[in-house]
């Protein structure tokens, strides 16, 4: 119990170390922040110019999960970076603990933070349009939202390699992975739409299936019976 008290207290170090990065560059989480919300109206009001509203809740979903799910990937993608940048690289991979510590510590943030991101986003939409969640399964969503942190999690940690293999191509890398992710992902329309070999690589990335399960959830109220197919998938 002692060892993992220990380890519970190193996880939570790095959790609000990461909370103090935040807060120094805080100028520039408002910057970020301001751009998420300009680019969720921008496509949200396609679906409101359109008078559909199941177009519009699509859009709002699409928008709103994918900057979670976008933000708990950047944040674990960008892990070595942030090191590099502060100059702690050396000292944290020194630090007397697992690399496991480490890493549950840099996923809790990645899943607050995120968490935190989207209440604000999902609050200023809401002033923005009337939204019919009256059939919405919740539960579902919220099980869903658990299943794509984990899934972005483990690709986010793959992503967060390729820094200590090439500085500034690392970096760039973790951002081109992303961009492709959102464009495969069915994140503005349905995956469908795209051509064949697109489809294909559709099928590999977990928001596909996350991200469907979730617009079955809070626009039709699907059950957990039949979301598990998109389950067992994502």
């Amino acid at each position: 119990m002692t060892t993992f008290a220990r380890e519970a207290r190193a996880s939570f170090a790095f959790v609000e170390r990461n909370f103090n990065l935040t807060k120094r560059y805080f100028g520039w989480e408002v910057a970020f922040m301001v751009y998420a919300v300009a680019g969720a109206l921008s496509v949200s009001f396609i679906g409101a110019s359109v008078g559909s509203q199941r177009l519009l809740m699509s859009l709002v979903i699409g928008a709103v999960f994918w900057n979670y799910l976008s933000v708990v990937f950047q944040s674990i993608g960008d892990t070595i970076s942030w090191e590099r940048w502060e100059g702690t690289l050396e000292y944290t991979m020194m630090a007397p603990v697992h690399r496991s510590t480490q890493l549950l510590g840099s996923a809790l943030y990645a899943v607050a933070y995120g968490l935190i991101h989207t209440a604000v986003l999902l609050t200023l939409l809401a002033l923005f349009f009337s939204l019919d969640l009256t059939r919405a399964n919740f539960l579902g969503a919220a099980m869903f939202m658990a299943v794509g942190s984990a899934s972005f999690i483990g690709v986010g940690m793959l992503a967060a390699i390729m820094p200590m293999m090439s500085v500034e191509r690392g970096s760039q890398m973790v951002f081109v992975l992303q961009s492709c992710l959102l464009l495969v992902s069915g994140v503005y329309y349905p995956t469908d739409v795209l051509p064949g070999w697109m489809q294909l690589v559709s099928r590999i990335s977990p928001a596909t299936y996350v991200l469907d399960a979730v617009r079955k959830a809070l626009i039709d109220g699907a059950s957990f019976g039949q979301l598990l197919p998109d389950l067992w998938r994502s």
